[in-house]
């Protein structure tokens, strides 16, 4: 089933129904609220660019034409089985991207859009992964760019963007505090923010596209990730919805929601049964980069979730370090951050989320390479 001609594609305010021209230089609505895109049709499986190994094999997927991407070969990460305790698990490394994580997917489609548009100078904040990411790819597209990091991120991130020649600029305080003062500086520089931009999501719902041609044009049952800002979670979730909208796949696969316990508030509100925030532990986690009190787009994330018949799990921290341990046995160097969906994997399984026999994919989003302090702690 082929699909439909699509229609003109907007920015859409999913809180208050607004809509805004896709050629609007702008970020987020007019009284703040963050946008996406308006629904999209999905492509087919002869729609694939076979010739490009990339994610921009999917180009056609995009809401706008990009005459030149900005590409360091992103996309096209290792799905690999291994046996997790009694479970077959397929791990997509997604560490295998350029700068070491998947941010690489959303970076280059959000950089392509705004190189195309002559877009000088950005600003991004980070706890690391997301600011390494902004910094390669405006090096390759000529950009400028500041990234604003918590003062506490790790050196090893922070050396990444400045070798990419970024501006690094440590900010006092939390993750949250670095986002408003990014807030602060984008009256002047334009906020090229991964988890702000509605074209970072159009990158990385390129994981769901990938997932569905790795496994011969069809979905999987699960697919298990960790949450900070819940990028990964939004973009299984924009491109399984567009495969079903085209008729590729009969439904969406259950998205299996992680977050460290010192610092779950998506967590929270699910199992709340609210889309708005609930008290919960806020405490230092070596999942450094899901450590966000207020995520953006915090309703959409549970949205998405409940959508897809999902779940979330708050992982301790000593099941965090030993599901880092036990990857790293298996050969998978993956960072604490990552690891974290692979220490859920017991638990949904527990709850029947995982069930034998089906096909479950875990996202490893990070190399282990990104965090050597903590690392170094663990083995050291």
């Amino acid at each position: 089933m082929r699909a439909e001609p699509r229609s003109e594609p907007r920015y859409v305010d999913e809180r208050s129904g607004a809509t805004y021209p896709i050629d609007d230089p702008r970020w987020c609505g007019d009284d703040g609220a963050p946008l996406t895109v308006s629904a999209l049709p999905g492509i087919t499986r002869e729609q694939v660019d076979t010739g490009a190994r990339s994610l921009w094999r999917y180009r056609a997927a995009l809401p706008v034409r990009i005459d030149a991407p900005v590409s360091l070969g992103e996309g096209c990460t290792p799905l690999v089985e291994k046996s997790w305790g009694e479970d077959r698990i397929l791990f997509k490394l997604e560490w295998f991207s350029p700068t070491g994580s998947f941010k690489d997917r959303g970076t280059s489609v959000m950089i392509s859009l705004l190189a195309q548009r002559g877009v000088p100078e950005v600003i991004e904040d980070s706890s690391g992964n997301g600011g390494a990411s902004v910094s390669a790819y405006c090096a390759a597209a000529g950009i400028r760019a500041r990234i604003l990091a918590p003062a506490t991120t790790s050196p090893a991130k922070v050396l990444q963007s400045r070798a990419y020649g970024a501006e690094v600029q440590l900010v006092p305080g939390d993750r949250d505090a670095t986002a408003a003062e990014a807030l602060r500086q984008s009256a002047h520089t334009y906020y090229a923010s991964h988890n702000w931009h509605p074209f970072f999501l159009q990158g990385t719902k390129t994981l769901a596209y990938e997932l569905w041609e790795d496994l011969g044009f069809t979905a999987p049952d699960a697919v298990v990730t960790v949450a900070g800002a819940g990028s990964t979670v939004l973009g299984c979730d924009l491109g399984f919805s567009e495969l079903l909208a085209a008729g590729q796949i009969a439904r969406r696969p259950r998205l299996l929601v992680a977050q460290p316990a010192h610092c779950a508030p998506l967590h929270a509100a699910f199992r709340a049964g609210t889309e708005t925030p609930v008290p919960s532990l806020h405490a230092p986690t070596i999942a450094e980069g899901t450590a966000i009190r207020e995520p953006v787009r915090f309703p959409e994330v549970l949205r998405a979730i409940r959508r897809s018949d999902g779940d979330m799990a708050a992982i301790p921290e000593d099941a965090i370090a030993t599901a880092v341990r036990r990857l790293v046995a298996m050969g998978l160097y993956a960072e604490p951050t990552s690891a974290t969906a692979a220490a859920a994997i017991e638990v949904f399984r527990d709850r029947g989320a995982i069930r034998p026999g089906e096909t479950t994919v875990v996202l490893l989003t990070g190399s282990g390479l990104k965090a050597t302090p903590t690392m170094t702690e663990l083995f050291g």
